[in-house]
């Protein structure tokens, strides 16, 4: 599999607004032809609303 960056997340989530629920940042990673490794990570967020790209950010990278 591969790495997926934080400009891989960003264009996947380009468009985005905040606050935003979990279902409707991976309907929009969807949308955008975001990577399937990275909806599968967002989809696997332990959160259901991130108040902004931050928040998505270490939902899906964690603390690397």
């Amino acid at each position: 599999m591969a790495d997926i960056s934080p400009i891989d997340l960003q264009k996947a989530l380009k468009g985005a607004q905040y606050p935003a629920s979990r279902d409707d940042l991976v309907e929009l990673a969807r949308g955008n032809s975001g990577d399937g490794s990275l909806v599968d990570k967002l989809s696997d967020a332990p959160t259901d609303r991130f108040d902004g790209p931050d928040d998505v950010q270490k939902a899906v990278f964690g603390n690397q």
